[in-house]
């Protein structure tokens, strides 16, 4: 049985890794270790990043068991971001514009409003958008959007800021991390040595170690894979993970106009792209095109990645592979441009200062993933043997639910969580059943298509 002096060994320092070492420190816990290949945070995660969008309270007004876990876990980042000491001071609650301009997308704003309508302003003209900011922001046409004002309640977080944090307060309160060559866990050994595929290694039985890249073997109580993206490389995760890449873009700022553009409220048009107020110390304004996500796909035996013939829905492909890269590919940098002469024209042909792809991991169906590894939990009459607690699947969620993961994976090792989250949450294999590694997951933009690295024809040349 696990008790606050039990081993706890957490693989990834990402934004739910430090999340949940700092939930357990927090509440006790005095032997918590975390692993990770890179110096917190990591290069290729999506938590690294100037700022992430943040909407409050409930989101859907469904009774299934997703709507409900979804809404208890955003409920509970919600009061976290609004009055946590540690997490409170990097929320900006600095209100919320969202548009679309097909009709298809439009209709998708309006069904997620729904039951929340008398907390939106319907905007329907480009006079109307323009009045959201101060004269001189927007200063585009908005030829054809349609979409609505959120003056609070909504926001955006520093996302950095907030990882960092957590990893330092969790380090004050005893917790220790692990990062680098000798945090790079690189197998997971299990009891039994079990197939293998070119993915990944895969194992059965029970877990007994870790070992990392400088050959040390880390034994725990009870280990915890939190390493997003990454997870999909140590086990056989049946499918359930696709990771996949997002882009993001800054231009450098005056200080001036930097002035003039603070505080300002999220802008996302959800076919397009968005952005938010430039940061407070390198007056760095971040903006993103909005696409449904490329992926870097891993195909089965005898299928050749540089074949081009292999068409989206070929059942050969068997995951994704995410890498670093300090740039975006040309196609992201016109749909920035874009977006921007649609929005800032005079801001549409300034050099890009950064740019950069990041990496989470989809679900089928987009909800967390946080259950006992099937190889931890063989014997339901045995529940004390489990030992491999699975908490992965952001599915481009991950950074606003950061204060949550920790106290619902808390919940989970101590035996209190609800039948509705578990479920909910749940090792759910089934649902990867020939999956679809082009499926957009209602997401907007670039065609409506998720796109491959491996056609991607240029990439930027920022700082080169």
């Amino acid at each position: 049985m696990l008790s606050k002096d039990s081993s706890i060994l957490i693989i990834g320092a990402g934004t739910w890794g430090c999340s949940i070492a700092l939930e357990l420190a927090r509440n006790g816990y005095t032997d918590i270790t975390v692993l990770d290949g890179e110096e917190v945070p990591s290069s290729i995660a999506a938590g690294n990043d100037v700022n992430k969008i943040m909407e409050e309270g409930s989101q859907s007004e469904e009774d299934t068991d997703s709507a409900y876990a979804w809404n208890r876990l955003h409920d509970i980042c919600t009061e976290a971001w609004l009055n946590d000491p540690l997490y409170k001071p990097f929320y900006h609650r600095t209100g919320y514009v969202m548009a679309a301009s097909s009709d298809y997308a439009y209709a998708a704003l309006l069904d997620d409003i729904r039951g929340h309508e008398a907390e939106y302003q319907q905007l329907d003209s480009a006079e109307g958008f323009r009045r959201t900011m101060p004269e001189g922001v927007l200063t585009g046409d908005f030829k054809g959007w349609r979409g609505f004002s959120k003056p609070t309640g909504a926001g955006w977080v520093f996302a950095r800021g907030a990882v960092v944090a957590a990893k330092q307060e969790a380090e004050k309160l005893g917790a220790r991390f692990i990062t680098g060559h000798r945090g790079d866990v690189v197998e997971l050994l299990f009891e039994t040595a079990g197939l293998q595929d070119e993915r990944i290694g895969a194992g059965g039985g029970r877990l007994q170690g870790v070992k990392t890249a400088d050959g040390t073997v880390h034994t725990a109580h009870t280990t915890i894979l939190a390493n997003g993206a990454n997870a999909d490389f140590l086990l056989d995760l049946k499918y359930q993970l696709r990771p996949t890449a997002w882009t993001l873009a800054h231009i450098k700022m005056t200080p001036e106009e930097a002035k003039l553009y603070k505080d300002l409220p999220v802008l996302f048009h959800i076919e397009k792209g968005f952005f938010m107020e430039p940061t407070a110390d390198t007056h760095e304004l971040k903006i993103c095109d909005e696409h449904p996500g490329y992926i870097n796909p891993i195909y089965s035996s005898g299928s050749d990645n540089s074949d081009k013939s292999i068409k989206p829905g070929n059942k050969s492909i068997v995951g994704s592979r995410p890498f670093a890269k300090q740039q975006i590919p040309l196609e992201s940098e016109a749909r920035v441009r874009a977006f921007l002469r649609e929005t800032m024209p005079q801001l549409a042909e300034r050099p890009f200062s950064f740019a950069r792809i990041c990496w989470d991991a989809d679900t089928p169906d987009r909800m967390p993933l946080i259950d006992w590894h099937p190889s931890s939990s063989e014997s339901e009459s045995d529940p004390d043997r489990r030992n491999f607690l699975l908490a992965v699947g952001g599915s481009g969620h991950c950074f606003k639910t950061m204060p949550a993961m920790g106290r619902v994976v808390r919940e989970f090792l101590e035996g209190r969580v609800d039948e509705r989250t578990r479920r909910a949450f749940r090792w759910r294999p089934e649902t990867a059943v020939d999956r679809d590694w082009w499926d957009v997951q209602d997401r907007w933009g670039a065609d409506g298509k998720v796109i491959d690295f491996g056609v991607v024809k240029g990439w930027t040349s920022i700082g080169q």
